[in-house]
């Protein structure tokens, strides 16, 4: 099937260069042209975990012309319903996106294109964007490290569900889930916690696992989302085989501390991450905190659940944003009192 990764920047370079190495035909789309003409001059470069270098088809949104049978969508979401909208055109009558975007974007690009011919994936790995054809793999690189949660968000045809099986199976492991909404929220608490903070700190995935104030703030981030999505009637799904909840989800104080302790295993293979909002705000870009935090914070308010940790986080990075403070260290103390 003629597939396009739309939004391939860090992550979808990645995804783009391991689908084109098995052998399959992608389109890498960005409107970034320094990074189109890196791919176009010497192919997807893949390093830091790993050393790769393919030859990949790459365009300019402009220098679309072909129907594409499968959209997997990677773009930030703020702007999702006028992103599909645009696509529509470029998509054949009977062609799907899946959205591989953080949060939980499958309602707004359904209300576009219809439940029929939407799907959803998370990915438990990272990436960092370094431009002109050349992505950094902060991820460990193996197929353990390097997995896929998909599921359906109507009654997508299976033809073109197990078409994209298949094409993430080339970087990594698949699994198919019965309980999407679930593992959607897996993805989300990890990103609430971590890449919430990564903005307010400036700092990766494992220097604030490493620092005990980061760490507890995390921590009770994630205890703020399991609270949430218990009382929404949401099952949490485990994340690379770990049942998430099990671990962090703490009701006295022995239990936290133990929480505590796991956290930084948990987070070892994913250490060198740095939010993707992070480069957004150098770049002088409205980030999407309000599609990871934010929608903690508003499932929160639906079911009559409190949400601090998260509601600080998202205030912090809105003045962040605003040019009122800067990505540091510094930020932890305005969540102290927390």
């Amino acid at each position: 099937m003629k597939t396009a990764i739309y939004g391939a920047g860090a992550m979808g370079t990645i995804l783009g260069a391991y689908i084109t190495k098995a052998g399959y035909q992608v389109d890498l789309i960005n409107r970034n042209k320094a990074h189109i003409d890196g791919l176009k001059n010497h192919g997807a470069k893949v390093v830091g975990k790993t050393e790769l270098s393919v030859i990949v088809s790459a365009l300019l949104p402009e220098e679309m012309t072909d129907k594409y049978d499968i959209i997997l969508l990677m773009t930030k979401q703020m702007d999702n319903k006028s992103i599909v909208a645009g696509l529509l055109p470029f998509l054949q009558d009977d062609g799907v996106i899946c959205t591989m975007q953080n949060g939980l974007p499958e309602l707004s690009v359904s209300e576009v294109i219809g439940q029929d011919r939407t799907l959803g994936c998370t990915m438990s790995w990272g990436a960092t964007f370094v431009g002109n054809g050349i992505s950094e793999l902060t991820s460990d690189a193996t197929r353990e490290s390097m997995t896929f949660s998909i599921g359906k968000f109507g009654h997508v045809d299976n033809k073109h569900f197990e078409y994209i099986v298949k094409l993430l199976d080339t970087m990594g492991e698949v699994k198919v889930e019965e309980n999407f909404i679930g593992a959607r929220w897996a993805k989300l608490l990890v990103n609430a916690a971590f890449s919430g903070l990564s903005v307010v700190t400036g700092d990766n995935f494992g220097a604030i696992a490493k620092n005990r104030k980061s760490r507890l703030l995390a921590l009770k981030a994630i205890k703020e989302c399991i609270d949430v999505a218990d009382k929404a009637g949401i099952t949490i799904e485990p994340i690379q085989g770990k049942d998430v909840v099990k671990l962090m989800d703490y009701h006295n104080r022995f239990k936290r501390m133990i929480s505590m302790m796991i956290l930084p295993i948990a987070m070892k293979k994913h250490r060198l991450i740095k939010s993707s909002m992070l480069r957004d705000l150098t770049q002088g870009k409205k980030c999407e905190i309000e599609a990871i935090n934010g929608v903690v914070c508003a499932y929160g308010d639906k079911v009559a659940v409190g949400t601090p940790i998260n509601d600080r986080i998202v205030e912090i990075v809105h003045r962040i944003e605003n040019g009122e403070l800067t990505s540091d260290w510094e930020n932890i103390n305005l969540l102290k009192d927390l």
